[in-house]
């Protein structure tokens, strides 16, 4: 049967196209290197249409389809399982731009484009797409929108969902919804765009998509600062907000263990003000007026900010090219863990202001069950999204730390999480890694609505079941 499917789909998407044994490798792994699965098969259509029919061909065959992208998802939720029975459908054929409307302020691209190239588009156009995260080099638009990507400048422009006004999805029986109008209001029932958007693959597989375009600031402005407390970095961060106002586009928090791992590994980054403070925030004001409106306005917000004595001490970037160096020290946290060790990882959002209190007990907490624990802290303290991770103590092996300690270093951090009002996963999703903990920490009645969405919408359970909701699993 499986030998018929293989040949189906190779009439469908064209010799070279359906890749079988070792060539399945590197879209099997996920990108924290946890999880090696094996796909019957990886598809890569080069058009809605034939992503359509192969969905049809597998849902005829009823083998399951997992909608995959960059593949630089953190939640196991983009590699098939270890069963060998799963068609991995690869959108990275699908580039295409099919239009730019700058009186609509609008791109609709595919799902396959690299984040970074939608980026290069737009800025060519004249215009800002203000989308940017750590993996913006790899990662496809089509995953952004499965999985409702945050990024650093979500305080202004919002998470993915925000800047996306119209989808085109091909449903779990391989019908294709158009939804590429690229309206800002459409109030004819229920929003299916939002439907799918952060469904993880689970509802539909989105293969284009219309997202708004920004226009581009006159200047761009970057200051880091240490503060000597998690409630000088509220403190500051309000402050922004008053004085900075829309202006405001990034605010982003990194603890000292954060930064020490950075200057371990990446010396030459040459991190600033790291052993000033237990915490550096990086901020970023965009102008609409001119550049020194700008530098009017940030400078009088450090001085103001120093007089309170919420910044011990602060840089601002003189340059484009110093401005990019302090971003890549911020982005270069992640890389920076992964070279110290595989590490234990969380994607919380709080309330705001009550971050330094949820820190100050999870800190303590975990230091009193594993002394010598190093807490790596850091994120979008912006819009309250945290990577709270968690690095094995400095005489310990890091694999041994992560399979001895992971689940009850996650019990301490998702039980504070729930108790100080906040959300489990922030930006990554949920995949298979936070599958089974999800109904703990949301209510029983949100989890019934979710469960009827995916059997009213995939009754075979056919797109990336054991995704996001516990239900049949496809193990062998």
């Amino acid at each position: 049967m499986h030998a018929d499917l293989i040949a189906a789909l190779t009439a469908i998407v064209g010799e070279g196209h359906v890749l079988t044994g070792h060539a399945t490798a590197e879209y099997a792994t996920d990108w924290r290197q946890r999880l090696q699965g094996q796909a019957l098969c990886v598809v890569r259509p080069g058009s809605t249409d034939e992503v359509a029919q192969v969905v049809r061909a597998c849902a005829a065959a009823g083998v399951s389809i997992v909608p995959q992208g960059g593949n630089t998802g953190l939640v196991e939720g983009s590699v098939p399982d270890g069963s060998g029975r799963q068609v991995v459908l690869s959108l990275r054929r699908m580039h295409a731009v099919r239009a730019i409307d700058p009186d609509n302020l609008t791109i609709t691209v595919e799902a396959g484009c690299v984040l970074q190239n939608v980026q290069a588009l737009v800025q060519e156009a004249g215009f800002l797409f203000p989308l940017s995260l750590g993996a913006e080099g790899s990662c496809t638009l089509g995953g952004n929108l499965a999985t409702n990507a945050g990024g650093t400048q979500v305080v202004r422009y919002g998470n993915t969902r925000d800047l996306c006004l119209g989808l085109e999805v091909v449903t779990a029986d391989g019908q294709v919804w158009d939804g590429l109008l690229g309206l800002r209001k459409d109030n004819t029932g229920y929003d299916l765009r939002h439907l799918f958007i952060g469904s993880e693959g689970t509802l539909g597989v989105i293969t284009a998509a219309s997202m708004r375009m920004v226009p581009q600031p006159a200047a761009q402005l970057t200051a880091w600062t240490a503060v000597p407390s998690l409630d000088a970095a509220n403190a500051l961060l309000a402050l922004a907000h008053q004085h900075l106002a829309s202006a405001l586009t990034g605010f982003e928090l990194m603890n000292q263990q954060a930064l020490a791992l950075v200057d371990l590994h990446y010396p030459h980054l040459r991190v600033p003000l790291w052993q000033q403070g237990p915490f550096c925030v990086l901020l970023e004001a965009s102008d609409s007026e001119s550049e020194a409106h700008a530098r009017t306005l940030f400078e009088r917000l450090l001085e103001l900010a120093m007089e309170k004595e919420l910044v011990l001490d602060a840089v601002i970037a003189e340059s484009v090219q110093q401005a990019h160096d302090l971003w890549h020290i911020r982005e270069s946290i992640t890389l920076a863990q992964a070279a110290e060790g595989v590490n234990v990882k969380h994607d919380i959002s709080l309330p705001i202001s009550r971050i330094p209190a949820f820190v100050a007990e999870t800190d303590a907490a975990l230091h009193a069950l594993l002394p010598g624990i190093r807490l790596v802290n850091f994120g979008h303290l912006g819009d309250g999204n945290l990577h709270y991770n968690a690095q094995a103590p400095e005489d310990m092996e890091a694999r041994a730390f992560v399979a001895d300690h992971e689940e009850c270093i996650g019990e301490v951090v998702y039980r504070n999480v729930h108790r100080f009002g906040g959300s489990i996963s922030a930006e990554h999703g949920i995949g298979s890694l936070k599958r089974e903990k999800l109904p703990h920490y949301k209510s029983p009645v949100a989890m019934q609505l979710m469960q009827r969405i995916k059997s009213a919408l995939d009754p075979q359970n056919l797109l990336n079941p054991g995704r996001v909701l516990v239900g049949p699993r496809t193990d062998p």
